[in-house]
């Protein structure tokens, strides 16, 4: 009967457990979105902008894509507090577009709507 009542308890303790661990790694969210951005520093400033956003864990944008690729605990951010932090240091994305004196901000050779920067920056 005690044998019964053991096995019992450590069942019920490894569903708990499981279950724990089941929601605890359920937190991260993996998402990519296109950011605009032309060179090395506003990889920086776009990665940075992302990062200081309470919950992200990972950004890492490509200059060549303009992919940003991000993993955020869904608990504490979400996908548009991320996008706000990153327009608001002067970077546009698909859906949110930074305000002329935010995009001010950003330095001369970062202008990526300058069609005249953008095609110094294709030559290199």
């Amino acid at each position: 009967m005690k044998s019964i009542n053991l096995i019992k308890k450590v069942t019920l303790v490894l569903t708990f457990l499981i279950t724990t661990v089941t929601f605890a790694q359920n937190k991260n969210e993996r998402t990519s979105l296109e950011v605009d951005g032309v060179c090395l520093m506003c990889k920086k400033r776009i990665e940075k902008a992302s990062l200081n956003t309470k919950g992200v864990k990972s950004a890492i944008w490509n200059v060549e894509t303009h992919e940003l690729k991000l993993i955020f605990d869904e608990r504490k951010t979400n996908l548009e507090t991320i996008q706000k932090s990153i327009v608001a240091v002067g970077h546009d994305t698909k859906t949110l577009k930074a305000t002329d004196e935010a995009y001010e901000t950003v330095h001369p050779c970062c202008k990526y709507r300058d069609e005249e920067v953008q095609e110094d920056h294709k030559k290199e």
